[in-house]
Formats: C-alpha cells, sequence, structure tokens
C-alpha cells in the first residue's frame, strides 16, 4: 500500500468509525430522549467537571516544561499551554495530528527543534500509559470481589477455558518475542523496550518529583472530571464506586481510539454502566452531555490558542 492510501486511510478510517457510533448511540436512545435527559442534569457539577479539565491541561503544559528544560529550552508557559488545548481541538479531526501538531507549534515559537520537541511528547504519553495502567490495576484490587462476582455469574466453563487458553497464548508469544531473532518481532521488542526506557527515564530528570506530582494531578483531575458528572444526573447519585472506574477506563480507551472520543464516548459509558444495571437513557445523557462539554470546551479554548498564538508570540519578538 502506498503511502498516500495509508494517508487517507488513518484519516477516513476514525471518522467511519466514529460516525457509525454515533449511529449506534442514537439507535440506542433517539436525541430526543437524550435532550430531556439532559434538560434535567444540574449543570453546576458539569461546569465543575469542566474546570477539573482545564485544570488538567494546563498541569500538563506546565509538566512539559520539567522535560523540555534539561535539552536547554526555557520555554514560555503561555505557549506551552496553548500548544496544549491546540493539541486536543486538531485531534478531533485526525488522531495522534495534534501531537505532530503541538512539537511544530514549539518548533516554530521557541526554537525547540521538532524531533526533540516530539520525543518529549513520546515519552509523556508513555508516562500516561503507566497511569492509566496504575487506574485498571487499583480498580482491579479495591473492586476484586464485584469483579469476581460479577463474571463468575457470567462466565460458562467454555468461556472460562477460552480465556485460559487465550492467556497461555500470550505468555507463549511474549516468550518467544524474548528469544525471536526475526527482524519484525526485534522491532516490537525495541519499542516495548524504549517504551519502558522513556518511561524510567523520568526518574533521571532534575524535576522528577514535580514531574510526577503533576502527573498524579492531571490524572486525580481526570477522574474527579468523570465522578463530579454523576451528580448531575438524579439516576446515577448513588452509582456504585466500581462503576464510576470502570466507565472512565472504557471512556478514556475510547477517547484514544476514535476522534476525541465523537461517538465513542457516550457508547463507551453505557457498555460500562450496563453492567452494573444502569439504565442506557441516564447512561447515554450522561456520556453526551461529559462528552459534549469537554468538546465545547476545547473548541473554545483551542480555537482560541489557534488565534493567540501568532499574535501573542509577535508582541515578544518586538519587545
Amino acid at each position: 500500500m502506498t503511502p498516500k492510501y495509508k494517508k487517507i486511510l488513518t484519516i477516513v478510517i476514525p471518522i467511519v468509525i466514529s460516525v457509525g457510533l454515533v449511529w449506534y448511540s442514537l439507535s440506542k436512545v433517539p436525541l430526543g430522549q437524550i435532550i430531556v435527559e439532559a434538560k434535567k442534569a444540574d449543570f453546576k457539577w458539569i461546569f465543575l467537571s469542566v474546570i477539573c479539565l482545564s485544570l488538567s491541561h494546563l498541569s500538563r503544559a506546565y509538566r512539559w516544561l520539567f522535560m523540555l528544560e534539561p535539552l536547554g529550552y526555557n520555554v514560555r508557559f503561555k505557549n506551552s499551554a496553548m500548544a496544549v488545548f491546540s493539541t486536543y481541538l486538531i485531534n478531533y479531526g485526525i488522531p495522534r495530528s495534534g501531537e505532530v501538531a503541538r512539537a511544530t507549534i514549539l518548533s516554530n515559537y521557541e526554537g525547540v527543534p521538532f524531533e526533540k520537541g516530539f520525543g518529549t511528547i513520546v515519552a509523556e504519553r508513555v508516562a500516561d500509559l503507566f497511569m492509566m495502567m496504575i487506574v485498571v490495576a487499583i480498580t482491579l484490587v479495591i473492586q476484586f470481589d464485584y469483579i469476581k462476582a460479577f463474571f463468575s455469574e457470567r462466565l460458562n466453563t467454555n468461556l472460562f477455558v477460552l480465556l485460559l487458553i487465550l492467556m497461555i497464548v500470550f505468555a507463549g508469544l511474549v516468550l518467544f518475542l524474548r528469544q525471536s531473532k526475526s527482524q519484525i518481532f526485534k522491532k516490537i521488542k525495541t519499542f516495548i523496550n524504549g517504551l519502558i526506557e522513556g518511561a524510567l527515564s523520568i526518574f533521571k530528570m532534575k524535576k522528577k518529583w514535580a514531574f510526577i506530582a503533576h502527573t498524579l494531578f492531571i490524572w486525580g483531575m481526570y477522574l474527579l472530571m468523570f465522578y463530579t458528572t454523576t451528580f448531575a444526573f438524579e439516576p446515577l447519585e448513588n452509582i456504585p464506586l466500581a462503576a464510576v472506574m470502570i466507565g472512565f477506563i472504557s471512556a478514556s480507551f475510547s477517547v484514544a481510539a476514535t476522534n476525541g472520543g465523537t461517538g465513542a464516548y457516550p457508547a463507551a459509558v453505557y457498555a460500562a454502566f450496563s453492567i452494573f444495571g444502569i439504565s442506557k437513557d441516564p447512561s447515554f445523557a450522561f456520556g453526551w452531555v461529559l462528552w459534549g462539554s469537554q468538546t465545547l470546551m476545547i473548541i473554545v479554548l483551542g480555537g482560541l490558542s489557534l488565534i493567540y498564538l501568532p499574535i501573542y508570540n509577535r508582541k515578544k519578538s518586538t519587545v
């Protein structure tokens, strides 16, 4: 396949998936019913969730400075913040293209070479990946009894055997990967080792504890954003902690897999909440309202950032 067609597919496939998921969501609960449920929401909690998300993005922008400083670049916080907000807006168009744009913005306005800026973004994503793994692990530990009971009720013997076989196959692949001399497997192994090395390099950073503190704050705000929104919907006021944690994980993966979670976010929330017997109307309304408020915030702040970036840096260049 030529690079041209690969590029087209990377744009078209996420859009098709997003459109399909929007259709799926609206086929489960009509738009009119979602609007009815949304009108019942207490929007002071929605506003609070947006504040939490905004603070997480500002913390991400500040955390980025800790990674750039050892490279010899004292980047202005305003440029870092505007680059971060621009990233999320651009990702709604083409997934992961925002990271490229973010490194480009820094290159244009702060003189940071693209490859160095992009390298710090990759290392940052490795840290976020580890945080997601920690959230998943914590969820499994604190909700182990519930999850065990849930799967015990629903898993039959055949499915259990299938899962066991898959685990054995996975373990075999890991063992094969470690010993294989195949070029493809060597590249996979090199990539995985690179991720681990990138994550461990954080501990060698001059301001590593500040970086770790900001990372914990960012993910704390993510969780708080999701949790506070449940108070906006009366049917979700007594939602179990397990539902919140699993819903957050499911929704987070949906954002990573599609254009900013378009269509996928409410579907992912519904899939998680349905496990706990929560009805589909408030589940989809929760997902759409939370995703919509996030999207509106990104459109406003990301759009203003793209507009103000050249103005702010033109003023600085004339000082």
